[in-house]
């Protein structure tokens, strides 16, 4: 028998995808429109902290979204009703990732005219997401206090895809015991040039230090 032929598929398929993200964020950077992946455990405050966002974000800049999930398209309602921006629901099928070539699609059904700032709510996980370059411009990803500052140490890959983190549901450290300083110190070491938000957006605690911050990244982007 003649030497066995092994094909490394997943490197084949990352490589793919990566060239179509290269590809998405060159096309949107054309264009001037600015793509942001949020990422995230399921119940981390995305979709709550995302409404707080967007509702000051749109005062200054053209905003849609897209929402994803395995199947529903609860906070794709959710979103459009407490905004009013545009807003479209990208279903996986049951897939627990979106790829380059997926939010390409999402991005063309959305549509980029009159769009300064694509922001895509991402599927609840930390594992998945983070193996996937989307061809994001900006990769933000969420930690919420009751999920403990241990997470970076068990997730390592998604804590060095971000580029900045924001610690949701501040307002409950009251109750959880949670280490700011430790999990900023956690993710420091897989990342070095992270950086932080800590935020409530039950209470409003730091939204707009996060929405200056993004607004300044959109209109220099």
């Amino acid at each position: 028998m003649g030497e066995l032929k092994v094909i490394k598929v997943k490197q084949s398929v990352l490589a793919n995808n990566d060239l179509r993200a290269e590809r998405l964020r060159g096309e949107l950077k054309e264009k001037g429109v600015f793509f942001l992946n949020v990422m995230s455990s399921p119940g981390s405050g995305k979709t709550t902290l995302l409404i707080e966002l967007i509702n000051r974000l749109k005062k200054h800049v053209n905003v849609g979204v897209i929402e994803a999930d395995m199947d529903a398209d609860v906070d794709a309602h959710t979103v459009e009703k407490a905004t009013g921006v545009r807003t479209i629901q990208l279903n996986t099928s049951g897939e627990c990732h979106l790829d380059a070539k997926m939010t390409s699609e999402g991005i063309a059904a959305l549509g980029t005219d009159n769009i300064d700032l694509v922001i895509l709510e991402n599927i609840g996980n930390l594992v998945c997401p983070a193996e996937f370059d989307t061809g994001a411009t900006m990769n933000m990803v969420l930690l919420s206090v009751p999920e403990g500052d241990d997470k970076p140490l068990k997730y390592p890959l998604m804590f060095t895809r971000g580029d900045i983190f924001v610690f949701t549901k501040m307002d409950a450290t009251v109750v959880f015991d949670f280490d700011l300083e430790k999990a900023e110190s956690r993710i420091l070491k897989l990342n070095p040039k992270a950086q932080f938000f800590p935020v409530s957006a039950k209470k409003g605690d730091g939204i707009d230090a996060l929405v200056d911050f993004l607004l300044s990244q959109v209109k220099n982007a």
